[in-house]
């Protein structure tokens, strides 16, 4: 599922801003369907224009509620409909990612199944980029899994703890997705602005596929669309 709403702060009307002369979302589909990981495809939005965007691709979508904080309660919406009862595992690609490798998305996939109650991914982090806010960190401990995650950087570099860049997918079983959406926010989620934390902070297990070669971080800013646009 690729969840994808138009409120963002930091780049207004994201999922419709244009990429190769496309819109992102349609961008984001196309990489999804590249991956070829089986199951099924669904774009989850707020805004019909989202839907008429994927419309050329032949990818479904559909309308969620507009209240939603993060892209995990919009695809709890979706996998809470019936269809999807028989789900034994759900992969939220999100929808500002359109470089997503796809060691990323298996790997994440396969930390689910190993007994992670979440599964997700990062890279190595490049030189300097602790120190930039738009790039997310992850610390790790030593069995690969999650033990903070931060955007604000510290006074100086983090030492005693392997720390990644982390790459927008999430990897669930239908149970973890219910309890996740469930829980209120923590203060540290708004924050930070990561919804990852709210199930750091009640004791989810959140196993960490690395991927060995570095990919663009996902588009969060200005910036970020002119480099995508470079490197497409």
């Amino acid at each position: 599922m690729i969840p994808a709403r138009v409120g963002s702060t930091r780049l207004p009307i994201k999922p419709l801003r244009l990429l190769g002369g496309e819109p992102l979302i349609r961008v984001v589909a196309r990489r999804a369907q590249a991956l070829e990981l089986g199951g099924d495809l669904v774009v989850a939005t707020d805004d019909p224009r989202v839907l008429e965007a994927i419309a050329p691709l032949g990818v479904r979508g559909l309308l969620t509620a507009a209240h939603h904080t993060s892209g995990t309660e919009r695809v709890a919406e979706v996998a809470a409909q019936p269809e999807f009862a028989a789900a034994d595992v759900l992969l939220n690609l999100q929808g500002d990612e359109p470089f997503v490798p796809a060691a990323a998305a298996r790997g994440a996939l396969d930390r689910v199944r190993r007994g992670d109650d979440i599964g997700t991914a990062a890279q190595p982090l490049v030189p300097g980029g602790w120190r930039d806010p738009h790039r997310v960190k992850v610390e790790l401990d030593g069995r690969g899994r999650a033990r903070r995650f931060y955007r604000t950087p510290g006074p100086t570099c983090p030492h005693g703890a392997a720390t990644f860049q982390h790459i927008g997918v999430y990897a669930y079983t239908p149970r973890a997705l219910r309890r996740w959406a469930a829980l209120a926010p923590t203060a540290a989620e708004r924050a930070e602005a990561l919804e990852q934390l709210r199930p750091l902070a009640h004791g989810f297990t959140i196993g960490v596929a690395i991927v060995a070669e570095p990919a663009p971080h996902g588009i969060d800013t200005e910036d970020d669309l002119r480099l995508a646009e470079a490197l497409l």
